[in-house]
């Protein structure tokens, strides 16, 4: 089942927002992805959904809101895509990314925008499958700010 997180669902759902961040080479830092989680869900700056068997969070998903100027619409951040491994493979993903696209047509959003290595080979497979179009006709730029 797929619904929205709560601060109640912390406990289960910080340990999977850590995984997913070893997964893209980060330490580990259980207290700040409870933290950084908490702060999203009591000041509602993002949507996070979670897929949870026998009440058991798999996986979640969570969107960060964006502004189109040129479509002067919403439109949605798809951030962070992650099932517990023992879970793969059984259609969570999809599951959880139509989650996302639905809650961008009930907010009436232009769309919903996602990134992923090119390295991923997993997800480079699963989002065109789930309906999104690789979108390149454009260059991605990254400015880092060393003093964070």
């Amino acid at each position: 089942m797929v619904r929205l997180a709560t601060p109640a669902d912390l406990p289960q759902l910080s340990p999977l927002f850590d995984a997913y961040r070893v997964w893209y080479h980060k330490e580990s830092d259980l207290a700040g992805a409870t933290t950084f989680l908490s702060d999203r869900l009591q000041n509602a700056e993002s949507i996070i959904f979670v897929h949870e068997i026998n009440n058991e969070l798999t996986g979640f998903t969570q969107l960060y809101p964006q502004f189109s100027s040129t479509r002067m619409k919403r439109s949605w951040l798809l951030n962070d895509l992650y099932v517990t491994p023992k879970f793969r493979g059984q259609g969570i993903s999809k599951l959880l990314l139509n989650a996302g696209k639905q809650h961008a047509i009930e907010t009436n959003a232009a769309g919903v925008l996602l990134e992923t290595d090119k390295t991923n080979v997993t997800g480079n497979q699963l989002y065109p499958s789930a309906g999104f179009q690789l979108y390149d006709q454009c260059n991605f730029y990254w400015w880092n700010n060393n003093a964070c």
